[in-house]
C-alpha cells in the first residue's frame, strides 16, 4: 500500500493543521477532511458586511501563535507562505462609566503611570509585577507548555522545585488555583485596575469567582506590556492559509466541504474515517480527531473505557458568545479620544458586573449588561478597511446557548433567530453609551449568533468559542479527561486534539504541536 495514508485527520482547525505541518515535515503522509467550505475553524476571515471589509469570524488575537513553539520553529516557511503579522504596542484598554479609562501598552513607564493615576499603592505593585515577570513567566509557561503525562509532570515538577525552591513551588501552585478575584483583591486596591485585568477572564471561562482564573488576567496584562498584540495582516486567516500551504507544499491534503460521519474501529485499533458519501479513508499510523468530546464519543460510538465515555458524554461547555461584525465610516468617539490607539477595548465596569453577566448567562438568561470586547483592527491594520474606513469586531460575552429567559425582561424570544436583534441592539446601546454616535458611523452589520458558531463549527457547542470550560475539574490533567490529556483514547491508534484537549483554546496550536511532536517522536 505505497499510497496509503500514515495520518489521517478529521477538521482543519489550526491544531490539526500544525499537527499536519509537523507530521508530514517528518515524512509523514497526512490527509485533512473539514465540513466546512473553508480550513481554519474559528480563525478565518471574510467580507461578512459590505465588499472592501474584513473581519476575522471569531479569533482576532494572534499573539500565542506568533509566541507558540510551532512558529518558533517554522517562523521562516510560515513567512514563505504568506503568514505576515500585524504587531501594536497597545494592546487592550478599559473604559468605565465614570469616564476614566486605563489602558495597557508595550511601555511600562506609560502604563505604570496610567496606574498610578488609580493608586500610587497599584502603582508599585504594577512595577512589581513587571520586575518579577520574566522569572514567574519562565515557570509559568513551563506548566502551560507541558505535556500532563505523569513523566512529563514530574520532571517539570523537579525542575521548578530546584528553580524556586519548596515554598516558591507551593507559592506557584497556589497562584495556579487562585480565582481572579482573589488574586486581584490581594494585589491592588483599585476596582478600575482589578477589572481592566479581570475583563481578561471573561475571553475564558473565569468570571471572577471562578477558582484558577487568575493566571490568565496575570499573563495577559505583563505579556501586553513586555511584547504588545500581533494581530494577522490583512486578517487572522493569514496564519491558516499558511499552514495550508505548508501541508500541500509536502505532499500532504486539505479537503474541504468533506464531512465525517464514523470513525472505523476494530479489535481496539482504529484504521480510518468514513465521509458523508460513505467512502472509507484509511490511516496506517494515526486517526486524529479535532472535534468536542460529545462528537468523538458519536463518531467512535464508545470505546471499552467506560470512564472515558462517561467524561466525553458529560464534557460541560463554557457560556456562549454572540459576535457583531461592523462596517464603519470612522472609529467610535470615545469618551477618551487615546482609546482610538488600542486593539481592544472591554467594556467590562466592575468584577460585580462581571460576575452578574456570568451568572445569568449559566442559568441560560440573556445578560442584562453583558461584557463587549471592542476590537479595533484597523487602528492596527488599515488594509482591513478601504481607505479612512474601519471595522469594528464585537464579542458579546456572555451569552446562553440556549435561552431560558432574559434577565432584562425585555425581550421576550427564547430563540436566537428572534432573540438576536434585540439582544445585539442591547449591546450596541453599551458601546453607544461610551462612544456616542457610534450607531450613525455603522455601513453594514453582521450578527454571528451561538447557535450560528456552531452551525459553521460545531465544535463551537453553544457558541462556546473555547470548546469547553477551563475550570479546573476540566483543565491541566483533566482536559478533556484524566488520563487522555495528551491526546490519547482508549482504541489505539486514535488520538484526539484541539480546544477541548490540553492545553486549551486560544490560538497557540499547543495540542496539536505537543501530539504532533508525541507521534513523531521528535
Amino acid at each position: 500500500m505505497s499510497n496509503a495514508l500514515d495520518a489521517v485527520i478529521i477538521g482543519a482547525g489550526h491544531n490539526s493543521l500544525a499537527c499536519a505541518c509537523h507530521l508530514s515535515a517528518r515524512g509523514w503522509k497526512v490527509a485533512v477532511y473539514e465540513q466546512a467550505a473553508e480550513a481554519g475553524g474559528a480563525v478565518k476571515s471574510g467580507a461578512y458586511t459590505v465588499p472592501g471589509f474584513r473581519h476575522d469570524w471569531a479569533a482576532m488575537n494572534l499573539s500565542l501563535f506568533a509566541g507558540s513553539a510551532f512558529h518558533t520553529e517554522n517562523a521562516d516557511e510560515l513567512a514563505r507562505n504568506g503568514l505576515s503579522f500585524a504587531p501594536t504596542g497597545n494592546p487592550f484598554a478599559s473604559v468605565f462609566p465614570d469616564g476614566r479609562w486605563l489602558g495597557v501598552s508595550n511601555d511600562a513607564v506609560l502604563t505604570t503611570a496610567r496606574v498610578r493615576g488609580f493608586s500610587d499603592a497599584d502603582a508599585k505593585a504594577w512595577t512589581e509585577l513587571t520586575n518579577s515577570f520574566p522569572s514567574e513567566a519562565e515557570s509559568i509557561f513551563a506548566v502551560l507548555g507541558a505535556s500532563m503525562d505523569l513523566r512529563a509532570i514530574s520532571t517539570l515538577g523537579w525542575k521548578t522545585w530546584r528553580k524556586r525552591g519548596g515554598g516558591g513551588t507551593l507559592d506557584l501552585a497556589r497562584f495556579l488555583m487562585m480565582s481572579p478575584r482573589a488574586w486581584l483583591d490581594q494585589t491592588f486596591e483599585s476596582d478600575h485596575v482589578k477589572a481592566t485585568l479581570a475583563a481578561w477572564g471573561m475571553h475564558l471561562d473565569f468570571a471572577p469567582d471562578i477558582a484558577g482564573g487568575a493566571v490568565f488576567p496575570y499573563l495577559e496584562a505583563m505579556a501586553g506590556q513586555a511584547f504588545g498584540m500581533v494581530l494577522g495582516q490583512g486578517g487572522a486567516d493569514t496564519m491558516t492559509k499558511a499552514m495550508v500551504k505548508m501541508i500541500q507544499s509536502r505532499g500532504g491534503s486539505v479537503h474541504c466541504g468533506a464531512k465525517v460521519t464514523g470513525i472505523k474501529h476494530a479489535a481496539g485499533r482504529a484504521f480510518g474515517i468514513i465521509l458523508e458519501d460513505g467512502t472509507l479513508v484509511e490511516a496506517e499510523k494515526a486517526v486524529i480527531a479535532n472535534v468536542s468530546p460529545t462528537a468523538l464519543h458519536k463518531l467512535t460510538g464508545g470505546t471499552d473505557d467506560a470512564r472515558h465515555d462517561a467524561a466525553m458524554t458529560t464534557y460541560q461547555h463554557a457560556p456562549g458568545t454572540m459576535m457583531i461584525h461592523l462596517a464603519m465610516d470612522a472609529l467610535p468617539d470615545w469618551t477618551a479620544a487615546e482609546l482610538k490607539r488600542f486593539a481592544y477595548v472591554h467594556i467590562a465596569p466592575s468584577l460585580d458586573q462581571m460576575a452578574r453577566t456570568y451568572a445569568q448567562a449559566k442559568a441560560g438568561l440573556l445578560p442584562d449588561e453583558p461584557v463587549i470586547v471592542v476590537g479595533q483592527p484597523t487602528v492596527v491594520d488599515p488594509s482591513r478597511a478601504p481607505a479612512g474606513k474601519h471595522v469594528l469586531w464585537l464579542q458579546v460575552r456572555m451569552a446562553p446557548g440556549q435561552i431560558k429567559g432574559d434577565a432584562a425582561g425585555t425581550i421576550p424570544d427564547k430563540n436566537w433567530q428572534d432573540a438576536a436583534a434585540p439582544f445585539a441592539e442591547r449591546a450596541l446601546d453599551i458601546l453607544e453609551r461610551y462612544a456616542p454616535g457610534t450607531r450613525a458611523k455603522i455601513l453594514g452589520q453582521h450578527i454571528v449568533t451561538p447557535d450560528m458558531l456552531e452551525a459553521d463549527n460545531p465544535n463551537l457547542v453553544g457558541g462556546d468559542q473555547v470548546c469547553g470550560s477551563h475550570h479546573l475539574h476540566q483543565h491541566f490533567m483533566n482536559r478533556p479527561a484524566r488520563g487522555f490529556a495528551d491526546g490519547t483514547t482508549p482504541i489505539k491508534n486514535l488520538y484526539h486534539t484541539g480546544a477541548a484537549v490540553w492545553p486549551g483554546a486560544g490560538t497557540g496550536a499547543g495540542s496539536g504541536t505537543l501530539l504532533a511532536k508525541k507521534l513523531a517522536g521528535k
